[in-house]
């Protein structure tokens, strides 16, 4: 997994509340397994019209948005049925890191494990950045997660909370799996006591 530390760029406003997951990536693009190819899919019935042209109103449509790797948004982000293909969508996009008021619990999970950064902050902070996102000139934000602090445009720095395990698994770029690796050693122990210990559970040959 890629670490997050500090991350700069374009920030895009979608002041909109309760955006469920199949918003974000609806369910006809789960059949794949694959991390990449659902950018082009995310927020698809807010971006692209019935004849699949893109509308110019969407804020990532839009020339200033396009290149966007973080998104400030309304409450409750992420509500709906579980899916992982969600965080997957936003990170193929390029959206590296969600500000809001509030996040689902699995939404929230899952974007962390997948190395996505969710920054939750009162709902009037977050309504100044978006203002602040809509109308900069270069809404070039930069997000700091060493030390939890957002710096926009204008010179404002706003200080977030983040759990102490989650920011340890971003700053160093693990997931669950890398989180496993790092007890290689013990578990090469462990299953050489056990062949010592109980040799007749190893499989034998055919």
């Amino acid at each position: 997994m890629q670490p997050f530390r500090n991350l700069r760029g374009i920030a895009a406003p979608l002041p909109l509340i309760n955006v469920d997951t199949d918003q974000i990536i609806p369910a006809r693009h789960l059949k794949t397994i694959k991390r990449t190819g659902l950018g082009v899919a995310l927020f698809e019935s807010l971006r692209y019209d019935d004849e699949g042209r893109e509308r110019p109103e969407f804020v990532l449509n839009q020339p200033k948005y396009r290149n966007a790797v973080i998104l400030i948004t309304g409450e409750n982000f992420g509500c709906g049925s579980s899916r992982e293909h969600a965080p997957w969508a936003l990170l193929d996009f390029g959206i590296r890191c969600v500000i809001a008021p509030s996040f689902a619990d699995i939404f929230y999970n899952n974007a962390f494990k997948n190395g996505m950064l969710l920054v939750t902050l009162p709902k009037d902070r977050v309504h100044a950045l978006m203002e602040e996102a809509r109308t900069a000139p270069d809404p070039t934000f930069e997000v700091d997660l060493e030390a939890q602090e957002i710096r926009t445009p204008s010179g404002t720095v706003e200080r977030f909370a983040i759990d102490p395990f989650k920011r340890h698994c971003l700053l160093n770029g693990l997931d669950d799996i890398g989180l496993t690796l790092q007890h290689l050693d013990a578990i090469a122990a462990f299953e050489a006591r056990r062949r010592q210990q109980f040799p007749w559970l190893d499989p034998r040959p055919v």
